[in-house]
């Protein structure tokens, strides 16, 4: 995934050190070699960062960023891995793969994933639909 490969332009001033929406240990699925490791996450402003440290300072470098717009589900995925307390997060290019430690973990991390992408996602927004309205009323006033 490419955004894995550029941490700091995707950091977008997010301030992952501070208080993060969420913040905890799941077990993730490699990109190219599909292993499993465990990382240290954290969700804030609708970013998913990953750290192999749980120390995370304004000195930390992300292993990783998934931006939530772009993924389309969060859900469990025991069967389709055949793990427990798995759960999927899928984008239009892939699905990745993670492990929570409990059930109460693996649920809450959709939830607050599920939560992000919605206030995230790039369906039409109250500002587009203003705008849209805008438009119409400028126009309408010019033809009178």
């Amino acid at each position: 995934m490419g955004s894995s490969t550029e941490p700091d332009a995707l950091a977008d001033g997010v301030e992952f050190w501070s208080n993060p929406e969420r913040g905890g240990w799941l077990t993730k699925q490699g990109e190219y070699i599909k292993t499993w490791r465990r990382r240290w996450f954290v969700l804030k402003q609708g970013k998913l960062f990953w750290f192999k440290d749980p120390v995370v300072n304004r000195s930390s470098v992300p292993r990783g960023i998934i931006p939530v717009a772009t993924c389309l589900t969060v859900k469990g995925a025991e069967d389709v891995i055949n793990r427990q307390f798995a759960f999927e997060l899928s984008t239009h290019r892939e699905t990745m793969y993670f492990i929570a430690d409990s059930e109460k973990e693996k649920e809450e991390w959709i939830n607050s994933i599920g939560r992000s992408i919605v206030q995230h996602s790039r369906s039409i927004t109250d500002r587009e639909v203003v705008d849209y309205d805008s438009a119409r009323a400028a126009e309408a006033s010019r033809h009178q």
